[in-house]
């Protein structure tokens, strides 16, 4: 075979490739596109919208007996949504508080707009506080969701009746991130990423790393559809919870500097076993930068005590409402150095 004939087979052979690629590709958009419209057709939006096209935010608001109490906003955590706090917590305080559960911005059914940083994320909460006439709130943030609370906290510490942290993600810490979320937070490739591979991978994904987030606890039956983590295969979901968690590190470097500015009554509450996110770090951080703020360690609890420790979370909401953290228990496990 001379030089030229070669040329011509590989050329053959590349184009080849390239139409298969282009197939397969084309193949995986159209069936990313009915998937999504199944998802939302099963997952539908359980709230209500405030805010203006394009900022818009999905809230579910479960009204209080009276009105003795302060409202509790619920701020859910990376991949998640509002059902997340909304299955841990609503059937047990319903009626005693006014409850906010909200869909953080580009998550569930919020618009993401301009809230692509915790600081924007904690203005959205604000506004809907505006919108819902919510002077103060105690404000609850699970995981990556307690960086906007914090943020809420520094930023807008008139509107705050207390604040609870759960398994926190909140200061910069050594490593970096899962790859698929470096690679969804790319500007051209984390479309093409999201709109053809994401969704049979995450597909096939998703009850383990259900089951991840709560090791070494086991999660609830139902979990996954009671809380509809499926919505976070939507390829504009997943490019903003890509962009949340591939740019928290970055974010909190500079922002963990001004948690000293926080005054309200706050609580954290984490487990000692987390792996998702690393408590001496996170939790024993915002101990150390919030004067006066109370530290509770659960033994053998993983990234979920909003699940797992529910009773020990409401007993922090009231604590903070009231002002009375000294009555809340003693930590009950050390973090040491893990």
């Amino acid at each position: 075979m001379n030089d030229k004939s070669f040329r011509q087979v590989i050329l053959k052979i590349l184009v080849s490739l390239i139409l298969l690629l282009v197939v397969v590709g084309t193949g995986l958009a159209g069936w990313t596109v009915y998937r999504v419209a199944q998802i939302e057709a099963e997952f539908q939006p359980v709230g209500e919208f405030a805010g203006p096209e394009g900022r818009k935010t999905h809230y579910l608001d479960v009204p209080a007996e009276s009105a003795n109490t302060a409202p509790v906003l619920f701020v859910h955590g990376a991949s998640g949504n509002l059902n997340d706090q909304r299955f841990a917590f609503e059937e047990k305080l319903k009626g005693s508080r006014r409850l906010i559960f909200v869909d953080r911005p580009g998550h569930g059914y919020s618009d993401r707009g301009d809230a692509d940083n915790p600081m924007a994320q904690a203005t959205r909460y604000r506004e809907l506080m505006d919108e819902l006439k919510i002077d103060k709130a105690v404000l609850v943030g699970h995981s990556l969701g307690a960086a906007s609370v914090a943020a809420f906290g520094v930023l807008y510490s008139e509107r705050v009746q207390g604040l609870v942290f759960l398994a926190p993600a909140t200061h910069p810490w050594p490593g970096g991130v899962t790859w698929y979320y470096d690679v969804g937070a790319l500007p051209v490739i984390g479309p093409i990423f999201t709109r053809t591979l994401l969704m049979p991978v995450g597909t096939a994904s998703v009850p383990s790393g259900a089951r991840n987030v709560f090791d070494p606890n086991t999660a609830p039956e139902n979990y996954v559809s009671n809380t509809a983590v499926p919505l976070v295969l939507r390829p504009s979901h997943f490019e903003a919870n890509a962009e949340d968690v591939a740019g928290l590190n970055d974010f909190v470097r500079e922002f963990s500097k001004r948690y000293s500015e926080i005054k309200a009554p706050t609580v954290i509450i984490t487990g000692d076993t987390d792996d998702v996110v690393a408590p001496h770090i996170h939790s024993v951080g915002l101990e150390r930068d919030i004067e006066g703020s109370k530290l509770i360690v659960l033994p053998d609890v993983g990234h979920k005590p909003d699940y797992v420790a529910t009773d020990t979370v409401i007993n922090a909401i009231d604590a903070v409402s009231n002002n009375r953290l000294a009555e809340l228990p003693v930590t009950g496990a050390s973090l040491g150095g893990k």
